[in-house]
């Protein structure tokens, strides 16, 4: 069965798509490069991967991290997953500042990791986009944004589009000059001419959005 190579070149992505469309290729210029991005070579737990996910969720990044480190405290390891999470009971982690959704959706996340549910790397390295999406957006708290970020900022899928994302569809509404942000359809029906790259034109919309609102901060995300 194939593999799915992590990560792709920049460069041939820049080109191609400054060909492909000459509003987001005018753009792109005008905005430092976005390079290969080191996590890619990196290997990483897809369970401690989505359990960071659940906690970041909702909170400012600065918040997030410190429910983390409590956590990680409390349960004595820096990785989560059901293993490590079993060691303390729900009033324990709620006492470190999870709250009690997101405390439902860490149990079930430990349960269907424990059913052989969650793949590992190499599993995915044989998936599709789509299938790693079907195969994780059951687990409660997870929805498909989540995999998305996981897909584009961890696995380095070249060709995601995460159309319900507010930063890319304002990026979208930037280049074009639209008068309001494209719906998720339309931003997938415009995104097609990006593809098989449209992962990278997603980095740069994000990028023009930020550049576009002066006073705005990038926002931390959870797969950073």
């Amino acid at each position: 069965m194939p593999r799915h190579a992590r990560g792709f070149d920049t460069e041939t992505a820049f080109n191609y798509l400054c060909q492909r469309d000459r509003k987001l290729g005018t753009w792109m210029r005008r905005i430092d490069p976005i390079e290969a991005d080191p996590r890619w070579r990196k290997s990483f737990d897809p369970v401690d991967a989505l359990a960071r996910a659940i906690l970041y969720q909702q909170l400012s990044g600065k918040a997030a991290a410190t429910i983390v480190g409590r956590v990680e405290t409390a349960i004595t390891s820096q990785r989560l997953h059901g293993a490590t999470l079993s060691r303390c009971d729900d009033a324990t982690l709620r006492a470190c500042g999870v709250s009690g959704n997101k405390l439902l959706a860490l149990r079930d996340l430990s349960l269907r990791e424990a059913a052989g549910e969650i793949p590992d790397l190499r599993r995915m390295s044989t998936m599709h986009e789509d299938a790693i999406v079907e195969a994780l957006v059951p687990i409660r708290g997870i929805g498909r944004w989540t995999v998305e970020m996981m897909l584009m900022f961890r696995l380095g899928r070249p060709d995601v589009l995460p159309i319900d994302d507010l930063g890319i569809r304002k990026g979208a509404q930037v280049v074009d000059k639209l008068e309001v942000m494209p719906t998720p359809r339309q931003l997938a029906e415009r995104g097609e001419r990006w593809g098989p790259y449209r992962s990278y034109a997603s980095f740069f919309l994000w990028r023009i959005a930020d550049t576009a609102a002066v006073t705005a901060k990038p926002i931390k995300r959870s797969q950073d």
